[in-house]
């Protein structure tokens, strides 16, 4: 069944127009509380409870009361939190056994847009059924429980604290950060109260940046949508290492203390490699995007590699379907499984710090076996709905392509599931022949697409 509303990651769009509307994330508030109810997670004797966060958006607070009016108004109670990372929500609604959580955000993208994210009492995304269902009632009428079972709502006002001391408790024991100067990039975003204290209050000396949200400059040339901040920050106060979050925290990118900008195909190595070193890592699972030169430094170790389709959603699908533990993308969504059940760049960066930790030396040292290929991507706005796979000028644009890339690099097209935009990726050994195969790739698309 095909969706209506719900992309990769819950439902984005721009502020003000269909469906990031008031009266549209009321009947979703509204439909979301029916399924928990008709699922059977009500409690006996109890209505059911969920959890609402959001990221620092100035349309935060008039979609967070169109969502409390429509769970209230199915019979759901409602916990309120403020602004706390992404991944905040997904513990704090485990930790405290509530029935799902709920993120208004729209992660990297700029302040005008906002969304909806959903996750499950476990603390993962909703699964596909769910979401289905949720859509299946969103466009129906509105009917109101009756007044005495209508939902409350309640702050909990000690969330930041248990979100930080949890971030802290994925951090060895027998480790700490004292020593390290680090620069810490919030995004102006969700993390600008709680990620700088996570690394202070585990011994590091802190710099902190991006951290002084207004409702406007969320990602606004801060954070790991832009990294040229993190860098000229690091190199002025003579850091050790630069932190990026983005706007709701859920990605990380670093810096090193020359100013060398790490992904997160370079950032998953680092934390796979050090976790080999304590056992056997049964496997790793990156998308489509990931460079092919991780694939090949993973193979030397002797891991596992398999790629998902592009989306943190399904990257932890299949993991959970393999029985392993740690993947990512290259955008900086780093997975470990064995501290958190979705990506968190807080708890990521603590991983890699803990790998600098033990090993010693710095982040170009760790990575020195890992040489990434070079990689184009195009980003080229397209019809929504273009059937981009059917055309037939961009198909043979595209087998043309492989075939020059051949047995040198790889060549990837896809659809964002968040914009309106057709992705076009070439990667290969030599970066003159990527650059050139990449523009001649997108000059095709952007004359059919648009």
């Amino acid at each position: 069944m095909s969706r209506k509303y719900f992309g990769t990651d819950g439902i984005r769009g721009r502020v003000g127009l269909a469906p990031i509307t008031p009266d549209f994330v009321m009947r979703l508030g509204y439909a979301a509380g029916k399924v928990l109810i008709e699922k059977g997670e009500k409690r006996s004797g109890e209505r059911p409870s969920v959890l609402i966060g959001k990221d620092t958006r100035l349309s935060g607070y008039m979609l967070e009361s169109a969502l409390e009016a429509g769970f209230a108004a199915a019979g759901v109670d409602v916990c309120l939190v403020g602004p706390l990372p992404t991944p905040a929500i997904a513990y704090l609604t485990r930790a405290l056994r509530l029935q799902a959580g709920i993120v208004i955000s729209a992660s990297h993208n700029p302040y005008y847009d906002n969304g909806i994210k959903f996750f499950s009492a476990q603390g993962t995304k909703l699964p596909d059924e769910v979401e289905l269902a949720i859509e299946a009632l969103i466009d129906l009428p509105m009917e109101c429980v009756a007044p005495a079972d209508l939902g409350r709502a309640k702050r909990i006002d000690d969330a930041r604290g248990r979100y930080i001391e949890f971030c802290k408790s994925t951090f060895p024991n027998d480790l700490d950060l004292r020593g390290l100067k680090i620069v810490v990039d919030c995004a102006n975003g969700a993390a600008y109260h709680t990620a700088p204290n996570v690394f202070h209050e585990l011994g590091a000396e802190v710099v902190t940046i991006g951290a002084q949200p207004n409702g406007l400059n969320i990602n606004d040339g801060f954070g790991a949508t832009s990294p040229k901040a993190l860098a000229s920050a690091v190199m002025t106060h003579r850091a050790d290492l630069g932190l990026a979050l983005d706007g709701d925290a859920d990605r990380i990118l670093m810096v090193d203390a020359e100013g060398n900008l790490y992904d997160g195909d370079q950032l998953l190595y680092a934390l796979v490699c050090s976790r080999a070193k304590h056992g056997v890592v049964a496997g790793v699972a990156g998308t489509l995007m990931t460079n092919l030169a991780l694939e090949h430094a993973l193979a030397r170790l002797n891991v596992p590699f398999a790629r998902a389709a592009v989306g943190d959603r399904y990257v932890v699908e299949m993991l959970n379907e393999k029985g392993w533990l740690f993947g990512g993308e290259n955008s900086g969504h780093l997975l470990a499984l064995d501290r958190h059940t979705t990506g968190d760049g807080t708890i990521a960066a603590l991983q890699v710090l803990a790998a600098l930790r033990e090993a010693g030396g710095s982040l170009k040292n760790l990575l020195s076996d890992l040489t990434l290929y070079p990689q184009k991507l195009i980003n080229v706005p397209m019809t929504k709905g273009f059937p981009w796979q059917d055309d037939p000028t961009i198909q043979a644009a595209l087998q043309a392509t492989e075939a020059k890339m051949a047995g040198r690099g790889r060549v990837l097209l896809r659809a964002s599931g968040t914009e309106p935009l057709l992705r076009v990726m070439v990667e290969g050994e030599n970066a003159q022949e990527v650059l050139a195969a990449a523009q001649d790739l997108a000059n095709v698309v952007r004359e059919v697409a648009q």
